[in-house]
């Protein structure tokens, strides 16, 4: 099975990740006292793109895309992303 499958698995369910700290980040007012409501927005934007240009490289098949690369850049840019934004909200419970 080729790479954009997983990408696609991966990113959706992390962006459901994504908008459920978004959401519980606004749910417990602790959006206006840390950035990582903004880094979790910056996540989910890179995580949708990550879906959408995987869906483009799955529908584009079997010839190689570079849909494929971008979707892996932008899946790459909101785990890191995401990541930041967990250890931003951790940093402020301290």
């Amino acid at each position: 099975m080729p790479r954009h499958h997983h990408i696609l698995n991966a990113a959706s369910n992390l962006l459901g990740i994504a908008l459920i700290i978004i959401t519980g980040l606004h749910l417990t007012g602790t959006s206006e006292r840390t950035i990582a409501d903004q880094i979790g927005w910056v996540a989910a934007a890179c995580l949708s793109a990550s879906c959408l240009l995987s869906y483009i490289a799955i529908r584009r098949e079997p010839e190689p895309s570079r849909f494929e690369r971008w979707a892996d850049r932008s899946f790459l840019a909101g785990l890191v992303c995401l990541i930041l934004a967990v250890f931003t909200l951790a940093a402020t419970k301290l």
